[in-house]
């Protein structure tokens, strides 16, 4: 399976969230798993460079690939489990070719107008690339979402803006969490930094949501 994760709005979590994939994969599934980096800002591949330094983790392969890269990622999907494709925040020539190969699409969110107002045209892109990729699923996921009960309607309020628009939202998402943020700077993982934490459930239940989707799922891009 080739998971992309990317999106046109940059600071909505795209790396952290395509790292810890990554992890769950390779650990809860025993699987091959290839990280791709297609976001100038090098996060993904940083934080590869700091977890293969630490031999007490489990190390995961990662390159970085920029442009056209559509025939890369067939040929590299052919090798791999998994491959986990982090594209930056912004509209490229690697994020649409990741979508033209992807088996799903993942695109985050935080729960705030300046993010929501990507969905028009990031719903427009999917409806692109899914005419030259017809088995592609894509789903929004909300992430960094406020903890407080007080809170929980902007969260349902943003699910609904990106339902309006056709498109599959996961139920699960990521909560602010400290967790996130420190186990990235030291190239490990929330379900590796507390494996019985909130944000480790947080991740296994997304990754649980995303195999277990069907073609019916997902938005039918008419």
């Amino acid at each position: 399976m080739m998971i992309l994760v990317g999106g046109e709005k940059g600071g909505s979590g795209k790396s952290c969230l395509a790292q810890n994939l990554a992890v769950y994969f390779a650990r809860d599934k025993n699987a091959i798993v290839l990280m791709v980096d297609c976001d100038p800002q090098r996060t993904t591949s940083d934080w590869i460079q700091a977890r293969n330094s630490d031999p007490s983790l489990p190390a995961i392969n990662c390159i970085q690939l920029y442009g056209k890269i559509r025939n890369d990622l067939l040929s590299l999907n052919e090798h791999y489990d998994y491959v986990i494709v982090d594209c930056g925040g912004q509209d490229n020539l690697a994020l649409r070719a990741a979508m033209s190969v992807a088996d799903h699409v993942l695109i985050p969110l935080r729960p705030k107008r300046r993010d929501l107002k990507t969905v028009p045209h990031m719903e427009d892109m999917l409806s692109t690339c899914k005419m030259v990729n017809p088995k592609m699923l894509a789903s929004f996921i909300l992430t960094q979402c406020p903890s407080l009960p007080n809170q929980a309607n902007r969260i349902l309020e943003a699910k609904e803006v990106c339902n309006s628009y056709g498109v599959n939202v996961l139920d699960g998402v990521t909560f602010s969490r400290n967790i996130y943020d420190d186990s990235e700077e030291a190239g490990s993982s929330v379900l590796e930094a507390e494996p019985n934490g909130k944000a480790a459930g947080e991740i296994t239940g997304i990754a649980e949501e995303i195999l277990a989707m069907k073609p019916d799922d997902s938005h039918e891009f008419n």
